[in-house]
């Protein structure tokens, strides 16, 4: 790490050397890379190897499977609308995407598909945008018949059927009844990959390109996609998912022909990029920035603010405060935030070091991502070890631990 102290102690950063070589260490985690950030000063970590069992090692440029922290980032799509009056917020969803019309909703939430009442109102943008629409994966409910058919229809990423172009994803999705009557309750995920296609058919583009034009280039961010070119695959680690009952290292995904090896049927905003620690950097900083990056304008900071804050109300957020609390062996602590903004987690209660009002998110292949605009700071763990068993998530957290014991004010 550099010499300098940017509003971090120098015991404190040895200090988050030392407990991340302790993971590495262990054999659990083969490698990682980190970044801590506060104003003008960053510091990084590049540990370990890009496989298990050895190999090259890992580098400030490598590329890593983001997974669900792809979330804060492709929202920004969806906010360049806004600032457009491209979208409105109370604006019905129908005229983009028409398979969202007429809903039905379950009576039960493990009941038969057919057993359904009317929608009481049709579905918004603000539904969408805030995870309320309806649909998404509910570890609670795992083996009803939604759940089930929401699998067997590709609608999340390869579980275990490969998710389809848009236009198919879509009418697939429009077979199906929904969860919850439309804004009642959070629902994780599935309305992140809808905010893909709503933007695409909005913009008349594809939502990579964009997500390219308006946000991604603007911001420098030239190691994030949806997939990885061939000249740039040896820049990114294996993947593993251990085995949950034994920790054995199995392969879930590799550089060379693997998922991210090339263009994807469906670009999901929900966990679909890839990239590199100072390109989130880059996007997180314009968010404390307030929409702002090097003297130019990405976002409106009303926009940002509307992100960053949380949106839902108590019943709303009913389905998070379940899966933090009651399925902590399952999340690992996943999700004990409090509340949601707009694709990311907000903090509303400190349940841990992170102040209130932390805004970030994790991902499944053991990724970390978060500002924290009370104090100015940046953080970005990256690792390929996915979340099937808690090494990840107990090195996640103890790389927060470190990073807040470091401020030095």
């Amino acid at each position: 790490m550099g010499q300098r102290n940017g509003g971090f102690s120098a015991a404190g950063l040895r200090r988050i050397r030392d407990v991340l070589e302790r993971h590495v260490d262990s054999g659990r985690i083969p490698g990682l890379v980190a970044l801590v950030g506060r104003g003008d000063e960053t510091h990084v970590e590049a540990l370990g190897t890009m496989n298990h069992g050895g190999g090259a090692p890992m580098r400030r440029d490598t590329i890593f499977r983001m997974a669900s922290t792809s979330k804060p980032v492709t929202m920004a799509a969806a906010a360049v609308l806004l600032d457009e009056c491209r979208l409105r917020l109370d604006d019905l969803v129908e005229p983009w995407l028409p398979e969202l019309a007429d809903r039905r909703v379950l009576k039960q939430i493990d009941g038969p598909l057919d057993d359904t009442v009317p929608a009481g109102r049709p579905v918004t943008v603000r539904d969408v945008l805030t995870s309320t629409f309806g649909l998404g994966m509910d570890m609670t409910v795992l083996g009803t018949p939604i759940m089930g058919a929401v699998f067997e229809r590709g609608l999340t990423p390869d579980l275990p059927t490969p998710m389809p172009e848009p236009d198919e994803w879509m009418r697939r999705l429009g077979e199906l009844p929904l969860m919850h009557q439309p804004g009642e309750r959070w629902q994780y995920h599935i309305a992140s990959d809808l905010l893909g296609v709503l933007v695409a058919r909005v913009t008349g583009r594809s939502f990579e390109s964009f997500l390219q034009e308006r946000v991604l280039e603007p911001l420098g961010m030239a190691d994030t996609g949806f997939h990885i070119p061939a000249d740039k695959a040896d820049r990114m680690p294996t993947l593993y998912a251990p085995d949950p009952q034994t920790g054995e290292f199995h392969v879930w995904d590799e550089a060379a022909d693997g998922r991210w090896s090339k263009p994807p049927a469906f670009p999901g905003g929900g966990g679909g990029l890839v990239s590199t620690v100072d390109d989130y950097h880059a996007y997180f900083r314009m968010l404390l920035n307030g929409g702002r990056h090097e003297g130019g304008r990405i976002l409106s900071r009303p926009a940002v603010e509307l992100m960053t804050t949380n949106r839902l109300t108590a019943e709303q957020n009913a389905a998070r405060t379940v899966m933090a609390r009651d399925n902590v062996h399952v999340s690992y602590g996943q999700g004990q935030h409090g509340g949601w903004g707009l694709g990311m987690a907000v903090r509303t209660y400190r349940g841990d070091y992170a102040p209130v009002g932390q805004f970030g998110w994790d991902g499944g292949s053991g990724t970390s991502t978060y500002a924290d605009p009370q104090h100015g700071v940046t953080g970005i763990l990256l690792t390929q070890v996915g979340m099937s068993v808690p090494d990840a998530a107990r090195l996640i957290h103890d790389f927060w631990t470190t990073v807040y014991q470091a401020l030095d004010d």
